[in-house]
């Protein structure tokens, strides 16, 4: 499991030219193991997005036992990405398609002020928000729904349905959590879906206006900054077998 701050970089997947999470973790394996090393990720969090329970899976051939994979790895990587913990999984485990779910949280500063020590990691908004309304809309955001309307340039080709298991918010103080759990989510889905559900908190939208953007009216609708996206958990099937024997081969 891995975490990161992801501020610096042009977010999960390899991209060229830019610093990425997954190049940054296949440099420490590769220094690590000395083996060119591919990962895959549960989810490819954009730009600037965050996370505290990122899943990533690799093969590899090294002798390394598994109890020394942690310190070498983070010895290696840079301060703003650190691994967590590690396990030996099945041949057949893949990170992204045996996961059941992702959980995802956005956070907002709801306050007239904003704050220097949480500008990596919240959004601002000024105006006093209706939690109430917003709640109540983001439930029309849960159960089976096509997202393509939500999620910028998403392939024609490729299906854009997803099941929302929850979608909630809640206020502590001037902090406001808004966590959604899903099969999966698209290319700017939650930030573009949060950003209606803000307008309707402004009073600028009205509820139903999640409906119309699920059909295909998105006009108006803002897309939040990065920085206030966390990917919280993925979540896998119990009869996943984890091992705690050393990563080479038998």
């Amino acid at each position: 499991m891995v975490e990161y701050q992801g501020t610096g970089y042009a977010g999960f997947q390899l991209q060229v030219g830019q610093p990425t999470i997954q190049g940054e973790l296949e440099k420490a394996l590769a220094q690590f193991t000395g083996q060119p090393i591919r990962i895959r990720g549960a989810s490819r969090t954009d730009s600037g997005t965050h996370a505290k329970g990122q899943v990533v899976d690799f093969l590899t051939s090294t002798q390394h036992p598994l109890e020394k994979f942690v310190l070498a790895l983070n010895y290696h990587l840079p301060e703003d990405i650190n691994v967590v913990e590690a396990h030996r999984v099945d041949d057949e485990y893949n990170s992204r398609r045996c996961a059941l779910s992702r959980t995802y949280r956005y956070s907002i500063l709801n306050r007239t002020a904003p704050s220097p020590l949480r500008r990596h990691s919240h959004y601002w908004i000024r105006e006093n928000l209706d939690i109430e309304t917003m709640a109540e809309a983001a439930q029309l955001l849960v159960g089976v729904h096509d997202f393509r309307a939500l999620a910028a340039g998403h392939p024609q080709g490729r299906s854009a349905v997803r099941e929302v298991m929850r979608w909630e918010i809640e206020k502590s103080e001037d902090n406001i959590v808004i966590e959604c759990e899903a099969t999966g989510f698209l290319k700017q889905q939650i930030r573009k879906a949060n950003g209606i559900l803000t307008e309707i908190g402004r009073g600028r939208f009205p509820v139903n206006k999640v409906t119309q953007a699920l059909a295909g009216d998105v006009s108006g609708t803002p897309l939040l900054p990065a920085h206030g996206l966390c990917l919280i958990s993925v979540k896998y099937p119990s009869s996943i077998k984890i091992g705690l024997g050393n990563t080479g081969p038998e």
